[in-house]
């Protein structure tokens, strides 16, 4: 299980906004970009990232807009 100061601290590494813990998943709740947790340790990898549906490429997410 995530702690509370752990999620506090993670961000999207994509864009750099808050992520939110979603079942076993961590949420960007910018792009909607989830990122697994194996565990307890997330996997905060992009080209591990499951995106949201429509999105083929990181590149494509909002939060890369910004970055």
């Amino acid at each position: 299980m995530i702690s509370n100061d752990l999620l506090e601290i993670l961000a999207c590494p994509i864009g750099k906004a808050p992520l939110k813990l979603e079942g076993d998943k961590l949420v960007c709740t910018s792009c909607g970009a989830k990122y697994r947790i194996e565990d307890d340790i997330p996997i905060m990898l992009i080209e591990e990232a499951e995106l949201p549906e429509g999105i083929s490429s990181p590149d494509e997410l909002q939060c890369a807009e910004g970055a």
